[in-house]
């Protein structure tokens, strides 16, 4: 397996944590610094909300109704951006089937693959995984809970383990 030096990093915020749930945010952080995000306009029957899952992400539905953009536009938008490449997620169980239900729902093939971070970590990477990333937080002036932030401090923390694994 190719192990890439800059893995694309994705994360998806969510209306809930359980099977009802459906994606809100989708965020990307590219292998050239360049950040995707966007808001996702709820298709009709995706009715689920999780006040709980709201207290996380900061997202309220009404919010997403509007400032969301069409399930389509995003999907397709997502396909053009991330054609032929691979993403990784520190929470596949999750955010994979939240992207499934997206594609699903646009009707879109998704031309891209998306496969687990801990797919490419070293044993060095994943015993120094938390306190890199604890470090790379406390560089960060203000944290926010929104899916392309926290793709960007997924990915800088791969590279801090990267770096500190070569010296």
């Amino acid at each position: 397996m190719h192990i890439p030096e800059k893995p694309i990093i994705i994360d998806v915020e969510a209306s809930g944590f359980g099977a009802m749930s459906y994606p809100v945010e989708v965020g990307v952080a590219l292998d050239d610094d360049t950040t995707f995000c966007s808001l996702i306009f709820p298709a009709a029957e995706w009715e689920h909300w999780d006040s709980e899952a709201e207290k996380v992400h900061r997202i309220a539905r009404d919010i997403l109704e509007t400032y969301g953009r069409p399930i389509r536009e995003v999907a397709t938008r997502m396909n053009e951006l991330l054609e032929g490449k691979t993403l990784y997620t520190d929470g596949w169980v999750v955010d994979k089937p939240w992207l499934t239900n997206l594609f699903y729902e646009a009707r879109v093939d998704m031309n891209f693959w998306v496969s687990p971070l801990d797919m490419i970590l070293s044993k060095w990477q994943e015993e120094r995984w938390h306190e890199a990333k604890e470090n790379v937080l406390a560089e960060v002036p203000k944290h926010r809970h929104r899916a392309s932030f926290d793709a960007q401090i997924i990915q800088q923390t791969y590279m801090r383990t990267l770096v500190d694994s070569r010296t």
